[in-house]
């Protein structure tokens, strides 16, 4: 029981770190450096970028800590990591709110600028402006909510690990 928690955590935190590190890399490099660009390379680059992530390599490090943080919860709640508990149960419900914001927020803009028309500068203007703002405020929300669950999975996994030597 007790290495099916210590996997669990770890591989729930690694998943939470991968996501935390891309909404972070967007925010401090991908969209400053796109918003340098034309209104239809900016228009472009987005929508390709957005249909290129749609793969495992993004799908299973995003979808994959949601299941685990759950196991993580009634392990920690059965087992020998109850110390850990608040800790996991903060990381859920901040990992689940930057989930939250990724699939109502961000996944609709997407799927609006794929729709987007760059045929001429102006329907490519029209369509950054509508998305980049928006996009790019609730990118750097979702990133914050993922470092705090990082961070608090993190330290579940320390006190977790400490606590195996006074069981």
């Amino acid at each position: 029981m007790r290495v099916l928690q210590t996997v669990t955590l770890l591989v729930a935190t690694l998943g939470t770190g991968l996501m935390a590190g891309l909404f972070a890399a967007f925010a401090y490099a991908v969209m400053p450096g796109l918003a340098r660009s034309a209104d239809r390379t900016f228009v472009q680059a987005m929508q390709n970028i957005n249909r290129a992530i749609i793969n495992g390599w993004f799908l299973l490090p995003f979808l994959l800590p949601i299941p685990l943080l759950l196991l993580a919860t009634v392990l920690a709640w059965s087992g020998h990591g109850r110390v850990a508990l608040p800790w996991i149960l903060a990381a859920l419900v901040l990992y689940l709110a930057g989930f939250f914001v990724t699939s109502g927020v961000n996944v609709p803009l997407n799927n609006a600028l794929d729709k987007a028309d760059t045929g001429d500068d102006d329907r490519a203007e029209t369509a950054r402006a509508a998305f980049e703002g928006r996009w790019g405020t609730w990118n750097r929300v979702r990133a914050i909510l993922h470092t705090a669950a990082f961070g608090v999975l993190a330290w579940a996994l320390f006190l977790h690990g400490t606590a195996a030597g006074t069981t």
